[in-house]
C-alpha cells in the first residue's frame, strides 16, 4: 500500500481499512495495535535488506510513509523512462522503451492487483506497458524490423485482439513483409470481433487503412534509406556547410536511417531484455525483489 505511492504519507485508518477491508484484525485493544505490529516486522525486513532500512519507514502526523526515492522502484522507474522517451529520436527512443519495458518481470502488483487499493494503478501500469510496446513494435516497423517482429505482434494481437492501434501496426508489417492476403484477413477478424463484442465498427483510420492495403497504396511502403551522398571531389572541400543534422557539434541527433513511411502510424511497441535488478531496488512487476 505504501508503494504505490513511495513518498506520500498514508493514515492510519486508511491503512487499516485498505489492508484488511472488511475484516480489520480481531485485536482485544484495536487494530491500530496490529498495524504496529505489522510496521515493526517491516522495518526489520528492510533493516535486513540494507543497513539503516528501517529508518526508510518513518510514522509522523500524517501517517506512515516509505521514504524511497523514485530511482529505488521499478514502476517509477518505469514511468520516467517513458517521460524521456516522447523527446527522444526514434533508435533512442526504442532503446528507452526496451528498458522500460525490461523492467517487467510479471503483473504489476503481482498478487495484490485485484486489491481496491492497487486496482487503480495496477491498471494504469498495464496500460503503460501495453502502449509502450505497441510504441516500440511501430518504430521498429519504420525502421525495417518487419521479419522481427511478426511473432510479437501475432502473440500480442491474440492476447488483446480489440486494441485497433496494435492490429493497425499488424496489419502495415504484414503488408510490407509481402503478405497482403493476412493482413487483409487481420482486418476481417477485427471487424467481425468489434461487431459481435461491442456493436462497434473499426475507426475511420483503420479503415483507411484497410482500403490503402486493398488497392496496395505506394504510401504503405518504407521509405528506403537513401544511402550517404556523394562526397566533394578530391583535393577540395565541400562548398557548403555542414549537415547539422550530422554535425556532433550541433547538438542534435545524426540521422537515423529510414524515415516513416506516407500515412504510416508515427508512434512506436515490444518488450526488452530483462536486467538484474540493482540493489536495494524495490519490485512492483511481479514482486518485491
Amino acid at each position: 500500500r505504501l508503494l504505490i505511492a513511495p513518498g506520500r504519507p498514508v493514515s492510519t485508518d486508511r491503512l487499516v481499512d485498505d489492508v484488511w477491508g472488511a475484516n480489520p484484525p480481531d485485536h482485544p485493544h484495536h487494530p491500530r495495535n496490529t498495524l504496529q505490529g505489522q510496521v515493526s516486522r517491516l522495518r526489520a525486513v528492510l533493516e535486513r535488506a540494507q543497513p539503516g532500512g528501517r529508518e526508510l519507514l518513518v510514522n509522523g502526523p500524517a501517517g506512515y510513509q516509505l521514504r524511497a526515492g523514485p530511482d529505488a522502484v521499478d514502476a517509477a522507474r518505469f514511468t520516467a523512462l517513458l517521460q524521456r522517451s516522447r523527446s527522444a529520436g526514434p533508435r533512442e527512443r526504442a532503446a528507452l522503451l526496451s528498458d522500460a519495458l525490461g523492467l517487467w518481470r510479471g503483473d504489476a502488483f503481482a498478487g495484490f492487483a485485484e486489491e481496491p487499493f492497487a486496482r487503480p494503478a495496477a491498471g494504469r501500469l498495464e496500460e503503460d506497458r501495453l502502449t509502450a510496446l505497441e510504441d516500440r513494435l511501430a518504430l521498429r516497423a519504420e525502421l525495417g524490423e518487419h521479419g522481427e517482429i511478426i511473432g510479437e505482434l501475432d502473440e500480442l494481437v491474440a492476447a488483446h485482439p480489440l486494441r485497433e492501434r496494435l492490429r493497425a501496426v499488424q496489419l502495415r508489417v504484414l503488408y510490407r513483409a509481402g503478405r497482403q492476403t493476412d493482413a487483409l484477413t487481420g482486418y476481417e477478424d477485427l471487424r467481425r470481433r468489434l461487431d459481435e463484442d461491442l456493436g462497434l465498427e473499426p475507426s475511420g483510420e483503420l479503415a483507411a487503412l484497410h482500403q490503402a492495403i486493398l488497392r496496395q497504396d505506394p504510401a504503405l511502403d518504407l521509405v528506403p534509406d537513401p544511402g550517404p551522398g556523394p562526397g566533394p571531389a578530391p583535393g577540395r572541400e565541400a562548398d557548403h556547410a555542414p549537415d547539422p543534422a550530422s554535425d556532433p557539434a550541433s547538438g542534435r541527433p545524426p540521422a537515423t536511417g529510414a524515415g516513416p513511411a506516407r500515412g504510416a502510424d508515427p508512434r512506436p511497441g515490444s518488450g526488452g531484455t530483462p536486467r538484474p535488478a540493482p540493489a536495494g531496488e524495490v519490485g512492483l512487476f511481479g514482486g518485491t525483489r
